[in-house]
């Protein structure tokens, strides 16, 4: 069966070169080659009016529901009722599983049981997504047999916050999300630290983790060429591309396809919502 990587990096959308655009070759060379040779722009406004927002961009993305024209508005942060409903209803990884296909959510969880995610009361559109199909999620007990990998790539932040896992350099988390890839048909890893330096309008600390993430891509992009694996790379919305300002930004953003039926992926789409349909018509 066909293998699927899918990355999505939050708060990345295209722009043109400027002075508070990080995103440039400098910094990030790997994925501007990627970009200007695999990709195309997608809508991430979804035709609702305001800035396009993480809990509504995402439900869209991972379930080909316009949540945004749904709840009349752009939803920020963790999903609310409404978009959990979605959620549970229907999304990529239970659309896969019902075909049969063996998915995985490569982030680890810092837990020990499903329950103690289960039980927090915050969850992300790729936990609640995750939880409605279990086996696709992944402990610490995976990552620290390297069979999963932190959203952070290096796992700096998981020591800072006191647990014990040795730190890795982003070459080795791409190697082990590789692993993981291969053992699975579908795989999903998602960064958001992007999106965060997006926030913190600090160009240094925007170029810092550009440049860390591209050399996870760029590992990432060599070890699926040389087995054969489709990878997909997107995101929810712009930010981090304008250091200006603190919010997103109205900027289309790249939907990357490079591998088998790449082209499956990338033809006459426009926006987030083809996204899962165009993943399911694949497999």
């Amino acid at each position: 069966m066909l293998k699927v990587l899918f990355l999505f990096i939050d708060g990345v959308g295209l722009r043109a070169p400027a002075a508070d655009n990080p995103v440039h070759a400098g910094n990030c060379p790997a994925l501007c080659k990627l970009i200007e040779s695999y990709a195309v722009p997608i809508d991430a406004c979804l035709g609702v009016k305001g800035l396009p927002q993480s809990a509504t961009g995402q439900t869209v993305m991972f379930t080909g529901v316009n949540a945004s024209q749904q709840m009349g508005r752009h939803c920020e942060g963790f999903p609310g009722p409404t978009l959990k409903r979605i959620i549970e209803n229907n999304n990529l990884f239970m659309e896969l599983t019902r075909k049969g296909v063996r998915c995985r959510f490569a982030d680890a969880y810092m837990i020990s049981t499903i329950d103690e995610l289960i039980n927090r009361r915050f969850k992300s559109v790729t936990t609640v997504m995750a939880l409605t199909e279990p086996k696709t999620i992944a402990t610490q007990e995976d990552l620290l047999a390297n069979q999963a990998v932190s959203h952070d790539i290096t796992r700096a932040h998981l020591r800072s916050k006191g647990h014990d896992v040795p730190l890795i350099k982003p070459q080795q988390a791409a190697e082990h999300l590789i692993q993981v890839a291969r053992a699975n048909d579908f795989t999903l890893f998602e960064f958001f630290l992007t999106d965060l330096a997006g926030h913190s309008r600090s160009y240094e600390t925007a170029c810092n983790t550009l440049s860390m993430l591209d050399e996870f891509i760029d590992v990432v992009a060599a070890l699926c060429q040389a087995t054969n694996m489709l990878l997909i790379i997107t995101s929810d919305h712009g930010n981090i591309e304008d250091m200006s300002t603190r919010s997103h930004t109205f900027n289309q953003v790249p939907l990357l396809a490079v591998g088998p039926k790449a082209d499956q992926i990338l033809t006459n789409t426009t926006s987030l919502l083809q996204i899962t349909p165009r993943i399911l018509r694949i497999f």
